[in-house]
């Protein structure tokens, strides 16, 4: 039962996240085609906020790493 519990724990931590990131991405996605559409030189900005919330899917992977090791 207590194994069950942690894999459910480790699982919500990087399926929750990973879930924000979509929808995070959504949007910053949706609105930096248009501000590129607009203003071309901005692309590179745009690249760099888009990579951004990855990182919570790596955070939320660290966080399961240490759920199921501890």
């Amino acid at each position: 039962m207590e194994q069950g519990i942690i894999a459910l724990a480790a699982a919500l931590a990087i399926g929750l996240t990973a879930l924000a990131t979509g929808m995070a991405q959504r949007a910053i996605g949706s609105a930096g085609v248009g501000a590129v559409a607009e203003k071309p030189e901005l692309l590179g900005s745009i690249i760099i906020l888009v990579a951004i919330p990855e990182t919570m899917v790596i955070l939320g992977f660290a966080v399961a790493a240490i759920i199921l090791m501890g």
